[in-house]
């Protein structure tokens, strides 16, 4: 080659190199803007995030993008970074060398749009944890995808399953938990991703049965198809996937055994099946010596625990609560590794408790309750300090209860109730600072109770009834501040009723019946205003009934069998508490017919009859007195509320389109139109100019507990003090209604207020609401239909409010009258004075308030407690109310007897088949009651003792949903479609209802 070509093809090559570096120049400058522009689309949700995106630096040196060794962007990693915005991935696909994009756990939101097919090159995509909408775009041209994460992202719509089939190279699939359309097969497409190791599509809307080509999948170690829609038998190919270390299937409708090569799965550390239909026994199990946890409740297993699973040294959580197992639990099960813990309930396990699950000293739960199990409880427990919760309730055990556990530090539960059990409650109780209830009632438990139970300062219900107890009843339970049932029922309890009871705030339930109390009836528990139910029957109480009584508002009260004297109280001498005073042949009353009439003047000196009539004299002329003076008031404030409608100055607020005018509504205001009375003000059904209807609230601000007489400096004429504003009732009102839109909350249309008053104009409803349905003379116009469709209605509205919302609101009042009923006896749920924001409630606290919340019958029990408020008292409110639609009954009959209310109506009739069958209202047809008993259950659910283990309104609609004739539900029908048989119902609800 000549000089002059050499130096020719050095120049040419010289040329080239620094084109390539131009271009080289060109593309980091592009790849700097387009990450400009993503700071730019999220840099207001996290500024600091970002203080390194700066034109400034290298762009490789901006916080989460990675480089390669050319200084391409090739990564961006931003997970969990509070990003908020729409994603624009028009302009991120144009990162020629991005392979990865990690944006989960933000609060991404709007559709991902095609554009997501120009980054060809990802091999890393997570999108998942945050709020997209819309469907999931084609992803068949992202070829190199070894990793896809779009688990809880929002998406909805038809996946496209198709695509998935040319991702060859997918390692990680993660789509679960999103509102995919449903599909009625397993997608065949993910059947020849032969390379996933993790495959999770729990709640993402599967249906049809698990295909044999699973076993194609070699290389899975962790499947998760829980909480779908699938059925069929789990295919005996699942034994192939040996690498599994999880899998997870619970919450949907398998059937069949567990098949015949599930023991191949000797990695396998995780296995949930749970709320099933699986039946069969665990024999394939007993191979897995590796298993790390064990979940298979609410099945139809049977058969013995294989006694391989005590040798099994790595096991730390076993669930096989709700089947048929038989036979005892191996002795050594959980001594080997830190257990943690276990439920075996709701079987027909026999033997004795196995000595060693808390060895390592970290078991935090051990409910074995509802079995046939025999010996004692194991002295080991009582040294296990991590314990939280200890339930063996309803089997066979004997002999005394060890000490210890009477005084663990950190249980919150213990239920030893229905044994055969002996011995005293041992004084280590004191040390049980967490314990809140205790369940120790229908044993063989003996001895004086303890001065130090009142230690235990967090108790809040303790059921010590039907056992041997004697002697007096410590004067410390006064200390207890939070108890809210006290059931000493059925021992031999002697001496007085302490008077420091009085000091117990929260108490709403006291049962001291069939012991040898003596004394007379403290007048301190008629101070008590949450106290719901007193039952003193069948002792040997004396003296005259505390006229203090007569202020509680108590739903229970049974006084009889006594030696009480004197006069019964009139106000008690009511219809709901008849019979509360039989036995008590001292007792008179004027009221109650079958007592002998008191004297009128038994027992009284001259000058005590002189007084009393002086007294009664001065009161007539005092109530005259106040009768004309009302009188007076009540003209002035007529006349004023007349002239105030027409006279005063009105500011109109609409939250709706109005085809009505602020004249019509004025003009309608009188006493023809009034159709309801409130607390707050009067109701009238007002027509308007198109032929419609509406439904005006009329509220005076306050004017009530205002008013009053001043005399006006240039007149002699009385005159009214004005309102200091509007009323607490009206703003909560109008804050939650005027934003609210939902089918199945009432509307509101407008306000009109002025100085004095306020009128709130909503739609009108004209079937009244459901109590008047229920519960008055249009009863049987409503059938098993319409009271189920008005259920799903009303808990639609009340799950809009709870979930639906910006903020979540809590009704606080939910009743049967506060769901209204349209034409089509449609419901809406109304009445909103009581309202709260769930975040304002909680700003509150417990000290906010001590008036209770809500109507007698229809509140949750933890108010006798706490005054605090969340969401799980409107459910335990609307359980209330679905017990209504299936009962025909009020929240309160006097055919309840001892029974508190209908929920505890309710609970106590849930022994068998036919006490449960006879709780449905005779109205319902025969044919449907089936169905009725099908929405008990989920009543049963909703009034739990314990809020947090009530259901969410959520959950509560879907139930509902599910509970129409011919579907399958979970905890109701058998996988053939029978209905179970119920036997034992109570004891099946028995954790829930306690």
């Amino acid at each position: 080659m000549s000089a002059s070509t050499t130096h020719s093809w050095t120049l040419t090559s010289s040329f080239s190199f620094l084109c390539f570096l131009t271009l080289l120049s060109g593309i980091k400058s592009d790849d700097l803007q387009i990450l400009l522009r993503f700071k730019s689309a999220f840099q207001k949700s996290n500024s600091q995030l970002f203080n390194s995106w700066d034109s400034h630096n290298t762009l490789c040196t901006f916080a989460g993008i990675i480089c390669n060794n050319k200084s391409f962007v090739t990564g961006i990693e931003l997970s969990n970074q509070n990003l908020s915005g729409i994603l624009p991935l028009d302009s991120i696909c144009q990162l020629k060398s991005l392979e990865k994009l990690s944006l989960g756990f933000n609060s991404l939101y709007g559709n991902v749009m095609e554009d997501l097919r120009n980054c060809t090159r990802l091999k890393y995509l997570d999108l998942g944890n945050n709020v997209f909408t819309g469907p999931v775009p084609d992803l068949s041209p992202l070829t190199d995808l070894q990793y896809l994460y779009l688990n809880k992202s929002g998406f909805s719509g038809t996946f496209p399953w198709k695509s998935l089939g040319k991702l060859n190279g997918l390692v990680h699939l993660s789509l679960g938990d999103n509102s995919f359309e449903p599909t009625a097969e397993f997608p065949n497409e993910l059947l020849s991703l032969t390379n996933l190791k993790l495959l999770y599509l729990s709640n993402c809307s599967l249906g049809g049965e698990i295909p044999a080509r699973i076993g194609n999948l070699v290389e899975l170690q962790n499947l998760e198809l829980s909480d779908n829609n699938m059925t069929g038998e789990l295919p005996k190919e699942i034994g192939k996937l040996t690498k599994l270390w999880q899998l997870e299937l619970y919450n949907n409708r398998f059937t069949g055994k567990l098949p015949i090569g599930m023991r191949n799965l000797t990695n396998l550390e995780n296995f949930d099946a749970s709320t099933n239909y699986l039946e069969g026994d665990l024999s394939e199990l007993k191979f897995l010596k590796n298993l790390v946890s064990l979940q298979l409740f609410e099945n139809s297993f049977s058969g013995v625990i294989p006694a391989e699973f005590g040798e099994f040294r790595r096991l730390v959580n076993l669930s096989l609560y709700t089947n048929n197992l038989t036979g005892p639990l191996p002795l050594k099960l959980g001594s080997w590794a830190e257990f943690d813990f276990i439920d075996v309930s709701e079987n027909f396990l026999t033997g004795p408790i196995p000595p060693d699950m808390c060895k390592r000293g970290t078991m935090k739960k051990l409910l074995m309750l509802q079995n046939n199990l025999t010996g004692e409880i194991p002295e080991s427990y009582a040294n296990c300090p991590t314990l939280l919760r200890f339930r063996v309730s309803k089997n066979s055990l004997t002999g005394k209860v060890p000490a210890g556990i009477w005084g663990l530090p950190a249980v919150n539960i213990i239920d030893i109730e229905f044994n055969q059990l002996e011995g005293p409650i041992a004084s280590d109780i004191k040390t049980a600072k967490s314990l809140t209830q205790l369940f120790a009632g229908n044993n063989r438990l003996n001895g004086e109770l303890p001065v130090e139970i009142s230690e235990a300062t967090s108790l809040v219900s303790v059921q010590l009834n039907d056992n041997h107890f004697f002697g007096k009843i410590p004067a410390t339970f006064g200390e207890l501040k939070h108890v809210g049932n006290l059931h000493f029922q059925n021992n031999m309890f002697s001496g007085s009723i302490p008077e420091s009871l009085g000091s117990c705030l929260s108490l709403n339930d006291l049962n001291m019946a069939n012991n040898s109390l003596s004394g007379q009836i403290p007048s301190s528990l008629g101070t008590l205003q949450s106290l719901n139910a007193l039952n003193l029957s069948h002792n040997q109480l004396s003296g005259r009934i505390p006229i203090t009584l007569a202020s509680v508002r108590l739903s229970l009260l049974d006084l009889s069998h006594n030696w009480l004297a004197g006069r019964v109280p009139a106000s008690l001498s009511i219809a709901a508490y008849n019979g509360s005073f039989a036995g008590n042949p001292g007792l008179c009353s004027s009221e109650i017919n079958s007592f002998r009439r008191c004297p009128p003047n038994s027992g009284m000196s001259k000058d005590v009859r002189t007084l009393i009539i002086c007294f009664a004299v001065g009161s007539a002329i005092l109530l005259l007195a106040l009768v004309w003076h009302n009188y007076l008031r009540k003209s002035e404030k007529d006349d004023y509320q007349d002239r105030s409608l027409k006279e005063e100055s009105w500011d109109l607020k609409s939250f709706h389109v109005l085809t009505f005018t602020e004249e019509e509504i004025l003009d309608s205001i009188k006493e023809e139109n009034l159709i309801g009375k409130g607390g707050s003000g009067k109701v009238y059904r007002v027509p308007i100019s198109n032929g419609k209807e509406l439904a005006v609230k009329h509220i005076w601000n306050n004017l009530d507990s205002q008013f009053g007489r001043r005399k006006d400096r240039s007149s002699t004429t009385p005159m009214l003090r004005k309102s200091s504003g509007k009323s607490k009732e009206f703003d909560a009102e109008v804050q939650t209604l005027s934003s609210i839109r939902h089918v199945n909350v009432v509307k509101l249309y407008c306000s009109i207020t002025s100085e004095d008053s306020s009128l709130l104009v909503y739609e009108y409803l004209p079937n009244g609401s459901l109590w008047d349905r229920l519960h008055c003379c249009r009863k049987n116009k409503l059938d098993w239909n319409s009271r189920h469709e008005i259920a799903v209605g009303a808990a639609k509205g009340l799950e809009y409010l709870h979930h639906g919302c910006g903020r979540p609101l809590i009704h606080r009042d939910v009743k049967s009258s506060n769901i209204l009923l349209d034409e089509f006896l449609k419901p809406r749920i109304a009445d909103f004075g009581l309202a709260k924001n769930v975040v304002h409630a909680s700003k509150e606290g417990q000290s906010s308030t001590h008036v209770i919340a809500g109507t007698h019958g229809y509140i949750a029990p933890e108010y006798g407690y706490t005054y605090k408020v969340n969401e799980k008292s409107d459910v335990y409110s609307f359980g209330v109310v679905l017990m209504e639609l299936v009962t025909g009954k009020r929240p309160i009959e006097p055919e309840f007897g001892e029974n508190t209310d209908i929920v505890s109506w309710v609970y106590n009739n849930l022994n068998n088949r036919e006490s449960v069958l006879n709780l449905v209202d005779s109205d319902i047809p025969e044919v449907l009651r089936e169905d009725a008993i099908k929405v008990l259950k989920i009543a049963v659910l909703s009034t739990a003792r314990l809020p947090e283990q009530r259901p969410t309104m959520r959950s509560v609609v879907q139930m509902l949903e599910e509970a129409e004739p011919c579907k399958l539900v979970g905890i109701i029908v058998t996988k053939d479609g029978a209905t179970e048989t119920m036997e034992g119902l109570d004891d099946k609800f028995h954790k829930i209802i306690t």
